[in-house]
């Protein structure tokens, strides 16, 4: 058997003021098999697998860049291209696996995925296997579904599973070239947009019955596609996908039961947001700490600049003490600290860069705990860099400023940088719930901010012209014709 694999994704705000350029593409050719990153393990888990198949194997490209704005044609193009001529050089194949996101958005295409899957699907012919890996903030398309012999997604928020399921979906591919199975597919729309925090009921007990289901009465895997909702593309929304073993209408309508019964806890599957001043009383209200605060208006992994100062701000104008803050991205102020050194005392502009959706930047003397070049924290057995970093001291609150623009997902954000998190009263993160799966262990309590920011956690409140309609909660009566 010849196996073919590649990965090309990110993740697009198309409300971003932060473009997604060639040079923010990440692109390896042979990816690591020992601590690679969140998505490079996905290819890492196929080349493992393919080795203990005793399989032809074919490595393309791997791009990624961070969740950001619109991607320009050229580049969206010359990267897919490069797969694509891999692919012709190498065909005939047996299978082909890749790794993409779901809601990445170039110019002139608001369906990335769809567009490579179709392209792949046309040079393999009908009858090879095709299936790809998709976070589950995807807008799982018609055009991704048509072309695709089968799509599995992440089921966990934050995203700790991406390992497993990539073997999951080698296994269904696998199983498909070899004459097994025959996978059919079966989508459900929500007509909904929502979060699903998977950590939290009820949404919990949802992913661990379809976990369970998986496996069970010819049912090869079930996915929810969140939707991701700062993307004004039409096909944005929540969707179920089941796909059985040549069942086809049980498909379909396994994942419209699923799918009714998420729209009847539409209610339940968000947290509670607080206001900044809320979040703040309520953690210098809890006994001993640290209380983690999501400042997730402003994460950089859902396309915000990561350089806001909303929440920074009220600290220091409520004189909390004891604090620590990070990742505030300023590659500016950073490179300042690396020239200083530990140790020094600086006087810097800090964030604020990007418009009014960051705020004001802040004028502040401050003391560099330490500085230093490509800082990594690890979180769900992957490991990421968050680039040049700095932890800045002003009075007894530290603030991790980095040169790239990443979410906290780890309280090594601050332990690489000589801040210690239990030492702290309050942390606030700039993540939405990727930080949970790491925080989580240190944090006596965590809450929800609805700061100021780019990402808006009220979906009623972003700026839609293009997508279908109705929507839940744009349109009340969105489910009236299934009673709900």
């Amino acid at each position: 058997m010849k196996l073919f694999i590649a990965g090309l994704a990110t993740e697009t705000n198309t409300f971003s003021p932060m473009p997604t350029g060639l040079a923010d593409y990440y692109r390896v050719r042979g990816v690591p098999e020992t601590d690679p990153n969140s998505f490079e393990a996905a290819m890492s888990v196929w080349k493992r697998m393919a080795r203990e198949y005793g399989w032809n194997l074919i490595e393309s490209l791997c791009a990624y860049a961070p969740p950001a704005g619109i991607t320009p044609r050229p580049v969206y193009e010359s990267l897919r291209d490069e797969i694509l001529a891999d692919l012709k050089a190498a065909v005939p194949v047996d299978a082909v696996l890749v790794n993409l996101h779901g809601a990445m958005v170039a110019d002139g295409y608001d369906d990335c995925e769809g567009d490579i899957l179709q392209r792949i699907r046309d040079r393999v012919g009908p009858g090879v296997p095709v299936g790809a890996e998709l976070d589950p903030h995807s807008h799982l398309t018609r055009a991704m579904v048509k072309h695709a012999t089968a799509l599995v997604l992440y089921k966990e928020f934050p995203h700790t599973d991406f390992a497993e399921r990539a073997a999951d979906l080698f296994h269904i591919i696998a199983e498909t070239a070899r004459g097994k199975i025959r996978p059919a597919m079966g989508v459900f729309d929500l007509k909904m947009i929502n979060s699903y925090f998977t950590t939290l009921q009820p949404m919990k007990g949802f992913v661990d019955r379809i976990k369970a289901m998986e496996g069970k009465d010819n049912i090869l895997s079930i996915s929810l596609a969140f939707g991701f909702p700062y993307a004004d593309v039409p096909e944005l929304g929540s969707k179920m996908l089941v796909i059985t073993d040549a069942q086809a209408q049980r498909s379909l309508s396994l994942a419209k039961e699923l799918g009714l019964e998420l729209i009847r806890m539409r209610d339940k599957t968000r947290p509670l947001f607080l206001t900044v001043s809320e979040g703040i009383e309520r953690a210098l209200g809890v006994a001993g700490g640290p209380v983690v605060l999501s400042d997730g208006s402003d994460n950089p992994g859902g396309g915000a600049p990561g350089d806001s100062t909303f929440v920074l701000r009220a600290l220091l104008e409520k004189g909390v003490e004891h604090a620590g803050l990070a990742l505030l991205w300023d590659p500016i102020v950073v490179q300042m600290a690396l020239d200083v050194g530990d140790g020094a005392r600086l006087n810097v502009r800090l964030g604020g860069k990007m418009g009014p959706m960051s705020g004001d930047p802040l004028d502040l003397g401050c003391t560099v705990i330490r500085a230093r070049k490509d800082v990594k924290q690890r979180f769900s057995g992957a490991v990421g860099t968050i680039g040049d970093a700095a932890a800045l001291r002003v009075g007894s609150i530290d603030i991790v400023v980095a040169s790239k623009r990443s979410q906290a997902r780890s309280p090594d954000v601050f332990t690489e940088l000589g801040v210690d998190p239990l030492s702290k009263k309050i942390l606030v993160v700039k993540s939405r719930n990727h930080f949970r799966a790491e925080f989580e262990k240190i944090a006596k309590e965590i809450h929800y901010l609805a700061a100021e920011g780019a990402l808006t956690p009220d979906y009623t409140k972003v700026p839609y012209t293009r997508i279908q309609r109705p929507k839940w909660p744009l349109d009340r009566d969105a489910h009236a014709e299934f009673g709900l």
